[in-house]
């Protein structure tokens, strides 16, 4: 009839109209089931927190005390899961370490460079809870004034540095660099540095020191 029309797949057997299939109804039970299991793993995750708030996949709340591996002492800490390395180091610990410099603070200038597992590493993009358990160096665990490292002498020897503020974390980056080639060209150097900025730009005797360092180490080495 005119002005009557029928959809057969919201028609129940019975003849209904319930808006419901079979399909929308397995549907329905299948997404009920993936949330369950969701809250399931998430309050899993929190009561697992609360005995080891460091481990993997973990929910963390408010503050938790960790303990950091830096250049080979064990500092503790306490810090918020956002708490980044870098913020860790120069704000949270006593003494603190201000070696590493907060200039970008967003993993673009290098200023804050430290190695992690010897890998070089922005300590402004790492969370201090994903560094428990590995092994930390800053610029402070190089070398001290009376006893540099060959990176740091040679930073010294060819003026590498002015202002001061890229220089801790272009010797780590150089040091982490030397460490997968410890035999470069110059070309190899500049693409090895080019994760660090310096403002002033003293990069031709950085170039130099690097060079000089590698030629440093590999005589003591012979």
């Amino acid at each position: 009839m005119a002005g009557t029309s029928k959809d057969p797949k919201a028609a129940t057997p019975s003849g209904g109209n319930s808006g419901w299939s079979r399909r929308s109804f397995i549907r329905g039970v299948g997404v009920a089931a993936v949330s369950a299991e969701t809250v399931l793993e998430r309050v899993t995750h929190a009561a697992a927190a609360e005995t080891d708030p460091t481990a993997p996949n973990n929910v963390v709340k408010g503050s938790v005390k960790v303990t950091l591996t830096i250049n080979g002492q064990k500092r503790e800490v306490e810090v918020e899961p956002r708490t980044t390395l870098l913020s860790a180091m120069r704000d949270r610990l006593d003494p603190p370490l201000t070696g590493p410099k907060l200039v970008c603070n967003a993993a673009t200038c290098g200023a804050c460079t430290v190695l992690l597992d010897d890998k070089q590493v922005f300590g402004c993009s790492v969370l201090a809870i994903d560094a428990v358990g590995k092994k930390i160096t800053t610029v402070e665990g190089l070398g001290t004034p009376d006893h540099m490292s060959p990176v740091q002498a040679a930073f010294c020897d060819k003026d590498a540095l002015m202002c001061g503020f890229c220089t801790p974390g272009f010797v780590t980056a150089v040091t982490a660099f030397l460490m997968k080639n410890p035999n470069p060209t110059e070309q190899q150097v500049r693409e090895g540095c080019k994760g660090n900025f310096c403002r002033c730009g003293t990069y031709p005797h950085i170039v130099q020191a690097a060079l000089a360092a590698a030629k440093a180490q590999n005589g003591a080495r012979t």
